[in-house]
């Protein structure tokens, strides 16, 4: 059950939350006005697709927190250049009695890329770093490896911030509690214990194309740490962190005693904790940063007032335009763009072990929003929050596709219920299609945390209206069912028959 704040306990939380912002971005607007968007986007919810002629499907936060079995959620909006609210709904632990609220601290994954490459950026600000020259001028206590692919090309600031570096290593699975964490240059080396993951060698041409790479970040990580001698939670906090005012902020790991009871815990995607609450990220550039939605949005305004050349920016114009022009992909120097114009956005996503989060924010308008859930299943209804709050404050973004759905001969659709299975990389994931009265659900633990129903686009493709994804139905000479092509999914998958 979800659970809400007692008013006195509500009360005193959101005055604290205001308290710890800096005056001029406590939103100015009218208490009636910011209740009723709130009280829009609670009830606003919405699915990615609609089915043509049909009225567009509206949910609860608490609707959508239960269907997608995550404990909590905590939002914050940015509006006019402000903080226009921020607020925690359901509970820090699952069947716990701590609700979230706006000072509840989450994992931020890999939204801890971008504040780490801002830290970067305002050491390249100071003449103290060049985007272009070899990184192994600065690393001393470590070095990029030479390859064949380094003679012509060398690894440099621009390209680990923008994941074209030709670095190996997506992402990191974290440390147990209680398990021996290595140190940087240990997950550089990798292979040997305490590392879990590969080590970090170029193996494509460095600025040929665009990869992601949590290993390059961890490689600018020690290069900063090189540079001026300071372990990276005191740098981050003295470049980014306090003068952008994010008080509830830091990349220590693991993360300090006192904070603990701020924290909420790690869920996986069937509801039960993470193994010691929550894992350790040595890798703190990568995917460190303990913080709150609200010091997201401190830092998107960091990034748009750097862009607007305003006074007392903590980036310089021209390197705030860099860091939102896009390099390679549609990536910039630390963070995702997308849209043109009016509509140009910058922003990423996170994900932890247990822990989803994602923010964005315009590059030149003062709006954005930030969301952070405790749960593995956690990146659907941040979206699905996302959707209404674009939704109510008309960023014109983020609104949802509308598809035709036909009719199918029930008879088909028997023909394709049964059990498949799919191989991606080293893992084999398990997908069950149910035959419920006259349309199919879909079942992938991978993908949702419970069935989603199936509507047809064809009788051989089918779609959810909870995702992009779809599934096209493959056929033999006789028309029997032999597997099931995932699309829109970002690699193709294809899910075989099991007899």
């Amino acid at each position: 059950m979800i659970q809400t704040l007692p008013v006195r306990r509500r009360t005193r939380n959101i005055a604290l939350a205001i308290a710890l912002l800096p005056a001029t971005l406590v939103a100015q607007s009218r208490p009636a006005d910011v209740a009723d968007r709130i009280a829009r986007v609670e009830r606003g919810l919405m699915l990615p697709i609609s089915i043509a002629g049909e009225t567009v499907q509206r949910f609860t936060i608490e609707e959508r927190l239960r269907k997608h079995r995550t404990p909590g959620v905590s939002v914050a909006v940015m509006h006019n250049g402000k903080i226009d609210w921020a607020k925690g709904y359901g509970v820090r632990r699952t069947g716990g009695t701590e609700s979230v609220d706006s000072a509840t601290l989450f994992q931020a994954a890999s939204i801890s890329k971008p504040v780490a490459a801002f830290a970067a950026l305002r050491l390249v600000d100071q003449g103290r770093l060049t985007l272009d020259a070899d990184i192994n001028t600065v690393l001393t206590s470590w070095k990029v490896p030479d390859t064949s692919y380094t003679t012509s090309e060398k690894v440099t600031l621009r390209r680990l911030l923008s994941h074209s570096a030709g670095l190996t290593v997506h992402g990191f699975p974290g440390y147990a509690s209680g398990a021996p964490v290595p140190t940087v240059v240990q997950i550089l080396d990798g292979v040997r214990p305490p590392a879990n993951t590969a080590p970090v060698r170029v193996n494509v041409l460095p600025g040929s194309l665009w990869r992601y790479s949590g290993g390059g970040f961890t490689v600018m990580q020690q290069a900063l740490i090189d540079l001026t001698g300071k372990e990276f939670p005191a740098l981050a906090r003295e470049l980014v962190l306090a003068p952008a005012g994010m008080k509830s902020s830091g990349y220590e790991q693991p993360l300090p005693e006192a904070k603990r009871g701020l924290a909420a815990i790690a869920h996986r995607g069937n509801g039960s904790v993470v193994a010691g609450e929550w894992h350790t990220y040595p890798e703190m550039a990568a995917a460190g940063l303990w913080t709150t939605p609200t010091d997201l949005l401190l830092f998107a305004r960091a990034v748009q007032r750097s862009l607007g050349g305003e006074s007392h920016a903590l980036l310089s114009q021209k390197l705030a335009r860099e860091l939102l022009t896009v390099q390679k992909g549609q990536y910039g120097l630390g963070v995702a763009l997308e849209g043109d114009g009016a509509l140009k956005r910058f922003s990423h996503g996170g994900a932890n072990e247990g822990y989803r989060c994602t923010f964005f924010a315009f590059a030149d308008r003062g709006e954005g929003i930030a969301i952070m859930t405790n749960s593995d299943n956690g990146g659907a209804v941040a979206n699905e929050i996302a959707r209404a709050v674009a939704d109510v404050y008309g960023w014109g973004v983020m609104q949802p596709t509308t598809k035709t759905a036909v009719s199918v001969d029930p008879e088909r659709l028997k023909s394709i219920a049964g059990r498949y299975r799919v191989i991606a990389g080293n893992d084999t994931l398990p997908l069950v299609m149910h035959l419920q009265s006259e349309s199919l659900a879909v079942e992938m633990p991978v993908l949702s945390a419970t069935p989603m129903r199936l509507y047809a686009a064809d009788a051989n493709r089918f779609f959810t209206l909870e995702m992009s994804v779809e599934f096209a139905i493959e056929r033999d000479a006789a028309n029997a069912v032999t597997g099931i092509r995932l699309l829109n999914i970002g690699m193709p998958l294809t899910a075989t028959r099991v007899p």
